[in-house]
């Protein structure tokens, strides 16, 4: 581990740094990497949101021949700590017991921002001879879903856009090349209110609402259609009516997810919600039309296996001896999110790991050297090296 030292001591330092989305200040946790950053004169700069607030850090290394950009990613804000009395250690000691480091952050994705710090150290000492440029993206606003730090970077007229992406989620055994793409919808159920012990018999808004979902449910979702390997996939993820028992309500309001793939897209899947909400309507009549509201929609992805940056990714992992499959995510991630702007992204290989989002967090450090290589070796390829 000594070659590596310095990346854990890095890695410590942000675990035992506390940055809970939406919960936790991220200056202090940049604050860190910016010392780091200075004090091996490294280039970076602070990237703001639409408030002003700083959610990133950037490195831009350029090289020294013309040619095309990639990027780094890694967030540094985390998933809240849970129930901290189930934690057999604290989330934030970042300690190293038996070979794995440990809190919260330590598997997704301090580790892998400390690593990338160090591949960018690498990177600035042999600048001149390789082809357009390294940025490295230290983010936050990540797990809150928001992506303020990648929105900015995206966003920002002085960075120059990167030809594809590759994202330091952990997990030794995969590289993750696309995944399912979302719609997501609120939709308003109405009713006449009333009292619960009245003569009426109409159905209150709660009681359509569930008649709705039992409509969506039993919609028909295709199969695996074409090369993309994975299905649509319908979830009703919340139902907010009602203040009491005495009440009929006259709202309720539901979530609807749908994960989308190439051949059942976010038209498709407005189309479905949108057929029975008017088949509610017809059945059981209310006294105002149901509605449907559209929140966020990121289209599906998947790079084939010889396409940049998958394809680095994945002979670097052959060359340093890792059998490493492409894997299509069901779940969406940063990576549809770079999609949607024609940015290509892998978004997942890294060390084995336990405990993500959930109780006792680890990062399998043993991992650390092989995982370095790959990523130094697949950034040199694309730089031209």
């Amino acid at each position: 581990m000594t070659a590596h030292a310095d990346v854990i001591a890095l890695a410590q330092r942000l675990v035992r740094c506390p940055s809970r989305a939406g919960i936790d200040d991220y200056g202090p946790v940049l604050g860190v990497l910016e010392d780091w950053l200075a004090g091996r004169e490294l280039p970076y700069r602070r990237l703001h949101g639409d408030t002003g607030a700083v959610v990133g850090l950037l490195i831009e290394v350029p090289g020294g021949r013309p040619g095309s950009w990639w990027a780094l990613d890694a967030c540094v804000d985390t998933a809240p700590y849970g129930d901290e009395a189930a934690w057999s250690f604290a989330p934030d000691c970042g300690d190293v017991v038996d070979g794995w480091l440990r809190g919260r952050g330590a598997a997704d994705s301090k580790l892998a921002a400390a690593m990338f710090c160090g591949i960018a150290r690498e990177v600035h000492a042999r600048a001149d001879a390789l082809r357009g440029g390294l940025a490295v993206l230290l983010d936050v606003d990540e797990h809150t879903g928001g992506f303020g730090g990648a929105r900015a970077y995206l966003a920002d007229p002085e960075a120059t856009r990167p030809a594809g992406v590759m994202i330091g989620y952990p997990g030794l055994d995969e590289v993750v090349v696309g995944g399912r793409g979302l719609w997501r919808a609120t939709i308003a159920v109405h009713a006449a209110s009333g009292h619960s012990g009245s003569r009426r018999t109409a159905p209150g808004a709660v009681s359509r609402a569930a008649h709705l979902v039992r409509l969506l449910e039993e919609a028909g979702l295709p199969g695996v259609q074409g090369e993309f390997p994975l299905p649509p996939k319908l979830t009703v993820t919340s139902c907010h009516g009602g203040q009491g028992f005495s009440v009929v309500p006259g709202l309720c309001e539901l979530g609807v997810d749908i994960r989308t793939t190439p051949a059942f897209d976010a038209r498709a899947a407005e189309q479905l919600v949108r057929a029975a909400v008017a088949e509610l309507d017809m059945r059981v009549p209310g006294p105002r039309p149901t509605t449907v509201t559209p929140v966020a929609t990121w289209p599906p992805y998947r790079l084939t296996e010889g396409r940049q940056p998958a394809a680095a990714l994945l002979d670097a992992a052959a060359g340093e001896g890792l059998t490493v499959r492409p894997k299509t995510a069901g779940p969406s991630n940063i990576g549809n999110l770079l999609a949607g702007e024609d940015i290509w992204a892998t978004a997942g290989f890294g060390v084995r790991y336990e405990g993500l989002h959930g109780v006792d967090e680890r990062a399998c450090l043993a991992d650390l050297p092989a995982v370095h290589a790959v990523y130094r070796r697949a950034v040199l390829t694309l730089l031209g090296a």
